[in-house]
């Protein structure tokens, strides 16, 4: 839906109401000063502090003289400082055994930081005050010197305390802490300790003193740890010790009750003896396989005819000699067959004792066959015999199983009992040492001493007549320009014209209305009527910033020309600037918009759109006022854009930001309808020419699409630079 506005031609409708309009003689414009425009005069401020300069100049000397008299009034007092290192030097040889290869933890920034609380307990500056005697100075406890009335004064109003509401201690430690500070250095463990008092001696003193307790308080506090720790473990230790014997009594009692004796290797006397059989009945085991197998291979050699090879036969001294005796018969008959024949009667007696040797062989053989055949039946029983044997102590063993689980349970305990109570004297003993040991490592150590100093660490004598003097120069001179700043910026009226220097000057409206003021009410209950002095923009404007929550979103559109309608909506806007925030969005590309901004060549609308400038970018700055302004683009851009979805996000975004938000929409051509009408009210800006009948018709249309409420007032005119519609903004 398009919202389409008509225009009137000046002969079209008769005027209903008429109102003749003077014409003014030309003005003559005055010019206008740097501050008229909205900048700083810093040429104004200059003249106004050099008139005022005895306001500044005065207080300036009085303070410079008043700081020098109190730092020469004021006691001084002498700084000493003394630092500590705090590296936990524990020596590595009064660490407990299990702990000597250990690498010790870095300390942190935390552990550091309690370091320095430690130094500003109240039990170490109980003992820094008892050792160094400071309640007996009248510095630390002001009772010793009396006390001011004018102290005493203020105390009554309650601006300061009664010294004689407190303790002397509470006096003293109230003194003590005043002149004590205790840092860490950054990035370091370093600990700073510095003490101020009227005496350097005593300040350097004191901060000795306070580091050295600082040492001693640890070294204590270790000793005590120990000393507790001793305690505690040796009621302990005198406890686990009857537990013990106890336990022990217990398994010895229950060993002998079920006869659980144990031998050899810590095992008992069922279990080892089982262990022996079963090695023995293995041995036998092997004896009998060993002579099966032998006497089994000589028996296969046998019956094999093959030569015996066995190790058995060869190493018997029998065997051996006949071995040797068949040899020799070979040999020699060998020697004979080369010279007689096989049955010569020689050679036959040669094989004859051959064969005979071979018979005694294998019988020899045979007989150590059936020699390794006793031994494996002989294994054989054994083996039986130990398996006899083996089988009976399982059962025993198997029926005192139980016996040797509860056995076990009571060593456990015993050897638990045990073991506690070693580790509790191996303790014992290091906390004993430790606690003997007179000289305790502390964590830290001091690195510097404090030494006396000759120069005054407070007052500060030179920065605090300087801070003095430039403090009051500077409020005095911000005094001056501050007045001068509210009285160049008090709002006044600019334009004017004059023609001649005697001529009284009046405030002439930029407005001519078209209605008279003497204009009936319309039908649809618009009144035109307008007071004296007031211009009809102004009143609108103000009807507007009182109707704030229903008048959020204002659309500026008319039949008159877009430059018209355009200045009218700047008029507007700056109007309501002065109590409000406002933007004004120029959605018919009017060349008045970018004009007025100070930024004439920043993007718009389109190119928000098409995602080439972020919102921030489009939104500028008037020249004359406190609005905001957001063109509708560079030259030359695509209108179909201003159609998207994404202006309404747009608008709905402003809205949450900006109390109002004027739509500058033209004659509104080409523009959705809902945009312009969704929860906003309408400014008409008629023609000169259109009737008043003409006017209300196109009113009761406006509200008939869609707008909550519609007003009607006059163009302004096409050119606004030179009037200044509200006070002054020094920039």
């Amino acid at each position: 839906m398009r919202l389409a506005l008509w225009r009137t031609g000046r002969g079209a409708e008769k005027p209903v109401v008429q109102r003749s309009v003077p014409t003014a003689p030309p003005a003559i414009a005055k010019p206008v000063s740097a501050g008229a425009s909205g900048d700083l005069d810093l040429r104004a401020l200059g003249d106004a502090l050099v008139r005022g300069r005895l306001w500044i100049i005065v207080p300036t000397v009085l303070a410079a003289t008043l700081s020098v008299l109190s730092v020469n009034l004021i006691t001084p007092r002498y700084k000493s400082e003394a630092r500590i290192l705090i590296d936990g030097r524990e020596n590595v040889f009064l660490r407990p055994s299990a702990e000597r290869s250990e690498e010790r933890t870095t300390l942190d920034a935390e552990a550091v930081t309690s370091q320095v609380q430690l130094l500003l307990s109240r039990d170490l500056a109980r003992e820094i005050i008892r050792t160094n005697k400071l309640a007996d100075r009248p510095e630390f406890d002001p009772i010793l010197l009396g006390v001011s009335p004018v102290k005493s004064l203020l105390a009554l109003i309650g601006i300061g305390r009664d010294p004689f509401s407190l303790t002397p201690e509470e006096r003293v430690l109230d003194s003590y802490y005043d002149r004590f500070t205790a840092y860490a250095v950054d990035k370091s463990r370093v600990i700073v300790i510095e003490f101020q008092s009227r005496d350097p001696e005593l300040a350097s003193r004191v901060a000795n003193s306070i580091a050295e307790g600082y040492l001693v308080l640890q070294q204590n506090a270790r000793q005590k740890q120990a000393k507790a720790a001793s305690q505690w473990l040796s009621g302990e230790i005198e406890g686990l010790r009857k537990k013990v014997a106890e336990a022990e009594s217990r398994v010895e009692e229950f060993r002998s009750k079920s006869s659980l004796f144990v031998g050899t290797n810590n095992t008992t006397l069922s279990n080892q003896q089982m262990g022996e059989l079963n090695t023995q009945l293995n041995n036998a085991r092997a004896l009998k396989s060993d002579a099966e197998s032998k006497a089994r291979l000589i028996r296969e050699m046998l019956q094999g005819g093959k030569p015996i090879e066995s190790s058995e036969v060869l190493n018997s001294e029998l065997i051996r000699r006949l071995s040797e005796q068949r040899v020799a018969l070979r040999g020699q008959l060998a020697e004979q067959s080369s010279t007689l024949l096989d049955n010569h009667p020689r050679i036959k007696e040669l094989k004859a004792q051959l064969a005979d040797l071979d018979r005694q062989l294998r019988e020899e053989a045979s007989k150590i066959s059936r020699s390794l055949d006793s031994d494996a039946r002989i294994a054989n029983g054994r083996v039986e015999g130990l398996s006899a044997s083996l089988e009976q102590l399982k059962k025993q063993a198997s029926s005192s199983n139980g016996q040797d689980v509860q056995l076990r349970a009571l060593e456990r305990e015993a050897k638990a009992q045990r073991d506690l109570l070693e580790a509790y004297l191996a303790r014992y003993r290091e906390a004993n040492t430790r606690e003997n040991i007179d000289s305790t490592p502390a964590d830290g150590r001091i690195i510097s001493k404090a030494t006396p100093s000759n120069v005054p660490a407070y007052p500060k004598k030179l920065p605090i007549v300087l801070i003095a003097t430039l403090a009051t120069l500077m409020l005095s001179a911000g005094a001056i320009a501050t007045g001068e700043l509210l009285r160049i910026t008090a709002p006044r009226t600019v334009m004017s014209s004059v023609s001649s220097p005697a001529e009284v000057r009046e405030p002439i409206s930029p407005i001519q209305p078209l209605v008279t003021a003497s204009a009936p009410e319309g039908a649809n209950g618009l009144s035109f009527e307008i007071k004296d002095g007031v211009s009809e923009i102004e009143k609108l404007a103000a009807d507007l910033i009182r109707e704030t929550g229903s008048a959020r979103k204002i659309t500026v559109l008319g039949t008159t020309s877009d430059e018209r309608i355009a200045s009218t909506t700047l008029m507007l806007a700056r109007l309501l600037a002065r109590e409000a925030k406002v933007v004004a969005v120029d959605l018919s590309a009017s060349l008045a918009v970018p004009a007025a901004s100070v930024d004439q060549g920043a993007p718009g609308l389109a190119e928000l759109i098409a995602g080439e400038a972020s919102l921030s970018q489009v939104i500028t700055k008037d020249r004359l006022s406190r609005a905001q302004l957001v063109s509708t683009g560079r030259a030359g851009f695509d209108r179909t854009l201003l159609q998207s979805p994404r202006l309404a996000l747009v608008i709905d975004a402003l809205l949450q930001v900006y109390d109002h938000v004027l739509l500058h929409g033209g004659s509104a051509p080409d523009l959705v309808s809902e945009l312009l009408t969704a929860q906003a009210c309408a400014i008409l800006v008629p023609d000169a020419a259109m009737t008043q009948d003409a006017r209300l018709q196109m009113c009761d249309q406006l509200k008939a699409i869609g707008f909550s409420d519609v007003s009607m007032v006059s163009p302004a005119p096409p050119s606004l630079d030179a009037v200044e519609l509200g006070p002054r903004v020094a920039a």
